[in-house]
């Protein structure tokens, strides 16, 4: 019995140390076997949970070597500017790497300077002094995906290098939380039957995307969290106010609106990711990480009795059919392929996805 838990501890142990092997080395590719998701959960394991949330353990997803943690973290130029980042070799993303000659540019946009209440001071400031990996009073500068470096009073992005320093658009000093709220139907016809894809035989799923007033893109309507304000109320407060337009409402209309909210949001829902986001606007300094939360309306009578308006920071909203020919803002195509998988909805229309070679 005890040469038994011993083989059994090593076998455990090793699988372990392969697991975290390939989180490092092959972060895009999905491990091969269901008969792993038991592992995910031993509080040994050196694997990120965070990792297992974005990439769940299902079929095998080839891995594309040329893919890169960063990828809209490294977008020339730099959001609303003309400013160009430093360029930064995929080999030397990670802060691992040592490179002497790296000069990232820094930029902090006026609007931040300009002191608004939901961004900090700079650094150098009087009487400003961060607790940064700790609740900072009202402010969250603790990161999902756990501690983060500090070199020099200036926090370091945990994902490495983005050719820039400082805080660009971003408000906080180290991580800048935001909330992401899924909202999913499936498709149906007139008579109210699901609508299959023609090809995959799978139902189609919708989510309500927005319009980006920024840059244009379509993406999921969320936004950043308000000093000591709950997940579970940025959920709400970011769906109403960018695909309801509840801003603009009387104060009937947001009673009424606000009953039909509470039945969504209240139901049980599925945490779909919580973590760093390859974001255009993340610097060295300063990043995204959400929570993204898919709340599914089954019978579609809730969604239907709320009227969808652009409102706040969007330009248009709609029902949009879930499928892997998306173009989403960030990474949020990612959150949205987890939530078709969950639901067993349509994604692509081969059978096995070919690998990237």
């Amino acid at each position: 019995m005890a040469r038994w838990y011993l083989a059994r501890t090593i076998t455990v142990v090793s699988l372990t140390v392969t697991l975290s092997a390939v989180a490092v080395r092959y972060p895009n590719c999905r491990l091969p076997h269901p008969l792993l998701r038991p592992f995910r959960e031993l509080g040994y394991s050196s694997v990120p949970v965070h990792w297992f949330h974005l990439y769940p353990v299902s079929m095998l997803n080839c891995y594309n070597p040329n893919e890169n943690v960063h990828n809209k973290a490294q977008t020339s130029p730099y959001p609303g500017s003309k400013v160009e980042r430093s360029k930064v070799p995929t080999d030397k993303v990670g802060w691992v790497v040592e490179w002497e000659d790296y000069k990232p540019v820094e930029y902090t946009a006026a609007s931040v300077l300009a002191g608004p209440t939901w961004a900090d001071p700079q650094i150098s400031a009087k009487n400003f002094s961060p607790k940064f990996n700790e609740k900072d009073g009202q402010v969250e500068r603790r990161s999902l995906s756990g501690l983060y470096e500090v070199e020099n009073g200036r926090p370091r992005n945990p994902s490495g290098r983005t050719g820039l320093v400082g805080r660009g658009l971003l408000g906080r000093w180290g991580p800048n939380h935001a909330a992401d709220p899924i909202i999913t139907r499936w498709k149906r016809d007139s008579s109210g039957n699901k609508i299959a894809h023609p090809i995959s035989g799978k139902n189609i799923l919708q989510f309500v995307a927005i319009k980006r007033k920024d840059c244009g893109e379509w993406a999921i309507p969320g936004g950043m969290v308000d000093p000591g304000e709950k997940i579970s109320a940025t959920l709400k407060r970011e769906f109403s106010e960018e695909a309801l337009n509840s801003l603009q409402k009387s104060r009937a209309e947001k009673e009424e609106m606000e009953k039909q909210m509470n039945r969504l949001f209240n139901q049980e829902h599925f945490v779909v990711y919580k973590g760093y986001v390859d974001d255009p606007r993340n610097t060295d300094n300063a990043w995204i990480e959400t929570e993204a939360v898919n709340y599914h309306d089954e019978p579609g009578e809730t969604m239907d009795n709320l009227l969808l308006e652009a409102g706040d920071d969007a330009g248009k909203v709609k029902w949009v059919d879930i499928s892997e020919k998306l173009k989403l803002y960030a990474n949020h195509g990612d959150f949205i392929k987890l939530v078709a998988e969950k639901w067993g909805a349509h994604w692509n229309e081969d059978p096995v996805p070919d690998c990237h070679k």
